[in-house]
């Protein structure tokens, strides 16, 4: 039977914990509240959980009136609420009240996944249809054979990591089952003269525009287009010495406007296609069509498709069609991360990424960052913090880390990890055996918990402890292994140190400022390699529940940081996710 006064600071405990949660007290916040209180309790602690439990079960069952209360009884104040966080809201999109439906489009290219800057127009798309409870296009711009050609894993990929980042999309379109739709609207630009097959050599064409003079091809009549563009098809001409253009301002101040290419002759097979066309779109003319015919009336997109924009609206003119509305923002970096897919795919030609390719922990590709840990949540917070604002935007780790923790921080189960361990001999014990039951989580007891034990004979145990916290305690320094006792150094030599015990008090280490250190059993502790953001690995020893976990979850390995389990096996592989 448990001293009256220990109940009595379980029941307080207990209020204060279910009055700062609606009620509902939670069983591991209040016995570490209890422990931390009076930690002489702790050898008992297999006894002193049913007690703390039955309590809390009455103070459970109470109104939350009446909670507060007994409170006031016992003359303890409840901590004052935090405030909630202001939600983050985007900017209202422009004209919606011309549109029977807001309807927006994500469109990536299938050459590669999709790392945070793609993510950014993905998700802020989603994030609008849902605000106008409009409609979601997921369109693949799969058009270039042999400039970017698709790889047919990346369609499945984006998918994948578009489901994760909690996008929904209404209906797919993937652009390379559409030729038929752009060759109608080639022959029908061909047709009324907005558009011409042009043979001149690219230099000689280039001459041309910076000159503000149109080549001999523009002049000819539609007929002699349309042949040509016969000859595109049939195989008469082949690659580059044909292109398809659209007639625009030959004295625009930007060259790169002039008579923009819109069809070109690319006979390297398709992934999805095979050989089945040798005309291709190029993006401005598929990009432009596709957001007419299936209605798109809202884009997001990076302000280096503003020349995009201009190229496209001759050729919203020439049909009479209506531009949807534009919303150009800055280009988003992350601190120190490679997002260019050009210099990724380099990385894993050249073995610099080949290990974990393109979920090597150094890219900020979408997987990458889900194999280290971080939460969609957490992307799509910080990508609404960024928003549509129209300068460059740099994410820091730091930033992402910090909404990262507390959405992870509830989850993570806590759980010991040694690193570059050593041994310690414990002498002077005076126990037969020594059991505790640690939660797993401070204040989640929904995590469950496991046991901690050391195996005791005459006297002496073994323990696992990092090198790196016995060189900072020096000899005869006074420490504390967690949720065990306290010991005292005695000596270190070749690679193993001894020490003896030092007594139950917790005041005396808060007292003399000492170290409370996490360790591992010598018999029963799991290798761990846990994979750092550099890519390098850390080689260590975990605690026994290490091998309980979850693949893909989430722990916090004290005193260490946070990780994701990435493979549980005869050892733990982990990848670093933050402090």
């Amino acid at each position: 039977m448990f001293p009256e006064e220990i109940r009595e600071l379980a029941r307080r405990f207990a209020l204060l914990n279910a009055v700062k949660h609606d009620g509902k007290a939670d069983l591991g916040a209040v016995v570490r509240k209890v422990i931390s209180s009076n930690p002489e309790v702790r050898k008992e602690i297999g006894s002193l959980i049913p007690v703390i439990k039955e309590i809390i079960e009455d103070v459970n069952s109470l109104s939350l009136d009446e909670q507060r209360r007994q409170l006031q009884l016992l003359g303890v104040e409840e901590a004052p609420a935090k405030p909630p966080e202001e939600e983050k809201r985007l900017p209202p999109l422009p004209n919606v009240d011309k549109y029977p439906k807001v309807h927006v489009r994500f469109a990536p290219n299938p050459d590669a996944v999709i790392h945070l800057g793609n993510a950014r127009a993905a998700i802020l798309s989603d994030e609008y249809a849902k605000m106008y409870n409009g409609l979601y296009t997921l369109r693949f711009e799969d058009t270039s054979p042999s400039v970017k050609p698709p790889e047919v894993e990346a369609y499945q990929a984006i998918r994948e990591d578009l489901a994760w980042l909690g996008v929904k999309w209404h209906q797919e379109i993937i652009q390379s089952y559409r030729l038929p739709l752009y060759y109608s609207y080639a022959e029908k630009a061909l047709s009324m003269g907005a558009a011409y097959i042009c043979t001149c050599p690219k230099e000689q064409f280039n001459k041309f525009i910076l000159a503000g003079k149109s080549c001999p091809c523009r002049e000819l009549p539609p007929e002699e287009h349309l042949e040509r563009w016969s000859k595109m098809l049939d195989g008469t001409f082949k690659r580059g010495q044909a292109v398809l253009r659209i007639k625009t301002d030959l004295t625009h101040p930007n060259p790169a406007v002039r008579d923009w290419p819109a069809m070109r002759i690319d006979e390297a097979p398709h992934p999805l296609q095979g050989s089945k066309y040798r005309v291709w779109p190029l993006y401005n003319f598929a990009c432009a069509i596709d957001d007419h015919e299936l209605g798109i009336t809202h884009i997001l997109r990076g302000k280096e498709h503003e020349i995009n924009t201009v190229r496209q609206l001759y050729l919203f003119k020439y049909f009479g069609w209506e531009y949807p509305e534009v919303i150009h923002y800055g280009r988003l970096k992350i601190e120190g991360a490679v997002l260019s897919k050009s210099k990724i795919r380099e990385g894993i030609r050249s073995g610099i990424y080949s290990k974990w390719r393109w979920e090597d922990p150094r890219l900020g590709t979408i997987c990458a960052l889900r194999r280290r840990g971080f939460l969609p949540e957490a992307i799509r917070r910080i990508i609404l913090d960024v928003g549509v604002r129209p300068s460059e935007a740099l994410i820091s780790w730091e930033n992402l880390s910090a909404i990262n923790r507390k959405l992870a921080d509830p989850m993570a189960r806590r759980l010991f990890f040694v690193k570059d361990p050593i041994t310690l001999e414990i002498e002077g014990i005076p126990y037969q055996a020594l059991e505790t039951e640690v939660p797993f989580h401070p204040s989640n007891s929904k995590l469950g918990s496991r046991k901690v034990m050391l195996n005791i004979k005459e006297g002496r145990a073994s323990v696992k402890i990092s090198l790196e916290d016995l060189k900072s305690i020096g000899m005869g320094g006074l420490f504390r292994l967690m949720h065990l006792f306290n010991v005292e150094l005695r000596e270190v030599a070749a690679g193993r140190a001894t020490a003896v015990y030092a007594g139950e008090q917790v005041e005396e280490i808060k007292r003399r400022k000492a170290q409370i250190i996490q360790w591992v059993p010598s018999e029963d502790a799991i290798p761990v390699v846990v994979v750092m953001p550099d890519a390098s690995e850390i080689t260590g020893l975990g605690e026994p529940a290490c091998a309980q976990l979850d693949v893909g979850s989430l722990a916090q390995f004290v005193r260490f940081g946070f990780v994701r389990i990435d493979s549980v096996d005869e050892a733990v592989t982990a990848f670093f996710t933050h402090k």
